[in-house]
């Protein structure tokens, strides 16, 4: 018996050509990954502004025109900013503590939170030795104790006012509303203002009035705003009295 005769393989699964074609692809795959790697060098991050930033900080090819992005002849000059003028540190100096005021005679009175604003008279000590009150056809002035200490100077202040008259509210219709820690300003003939900080309010009865707790002397300029307060009779009028107590601290 004849043995059967073995077929040639053909040319593209031979051995050679198989070996070939792996060397081409090899080649090409490393070319190709060159290229793209920028020789191996990672890129690295460019700042806008920087010095040389036209080029990549630290790659082989960054002094070299053509070479990626491309990069000027001369860098450019760094600018450095120039150091401002110097500001002299200014100290706050202490704010002086609010000392009494000389003598001078009040012309203005004012209780910002309650909108008074009103002028002042001059009072005096009746035949009686009781404290006049300002004219009743005035409702609206503020009577000041001429025999007392003037704004802001050490001592008792005495201001009075009607709360009501025939015709209507008074200047202090509203005083007993006052509250504590409230400002009341005092505006003098020499043009300062003292400025009295309210302390408290209290109502005491007409029959037994403390007149030194009110009129007492005090060696810090302190102020009295007295009103009439309780209940009205019309045969004897008013049974209390409204007295706000404060204290000097500010001038302005």
């Amino acid at each position: 018996m004849v043995p059967p005769r073995r077929r040639r393989r053909p040319w593209y699964r031979t051995r050679a050509y198989r070996l070939t074609r792996t060397a081409v692809l090899t080649v090409v795959l490393v070319t190709a990954g060159v290229r793209c790697s920028g020789h191996g060098h990672p890129a690295a991050p460019v700042r806008a502004g920087a010095p040389g930033a036209a080029a990549v900080a630290g790659a082989p090819d960054a002094g070299r025109e053509g070479a990626g992005t491309p990069t000027p002849r001369s860098s450019p000059p760094v600018v450095r900013p120039r150091p401002g003028p110097k500001v002299a540190r200014v100290r706050a100096r202490p704010t002086p503590p609010t000392g009494p005021l000389p003598r001078s005679r009040p012309t203005t009175f004012r209780v910002p939170s309650l909108g008074i604003d009103a002028p002042v008279t001059g009072l005096r000590l009746n035949g009686d030795r009781e404290l006049e009150t300002p004219p009743v056809d005035r409702p609206k002035l503020v009577g000041w104790y001429q025999g007392g200490a003037t704004p802001g100077e050490p001592g008792t202040a005495i201001a009075v006012g009607h709360r009501d008259t025939t015709k209507g509210p008074a200047v202090f219709a509203g005083l007993a509303l006052v509250k504590p820690g409230k400002t009341i300003e005092v505006r003098r003939a020499d043009g300062r203002t003292a400025v009295y900080t309210v302390d408290r309010v209290r109502v005491f009865d007409k029959s037994g009035f403390p007149d030194k707790e009110v009129y007492g002397p005090s060696r810090r300029p302190e102020l009295r705003v007295i009103t009439c307060g309780g209940l009205f009779s019309r045969r004897t009028g008013y049974t209390s009295n409204v007295v706000v107590f404060a204290h000097l601290t500010g001038v302005k």
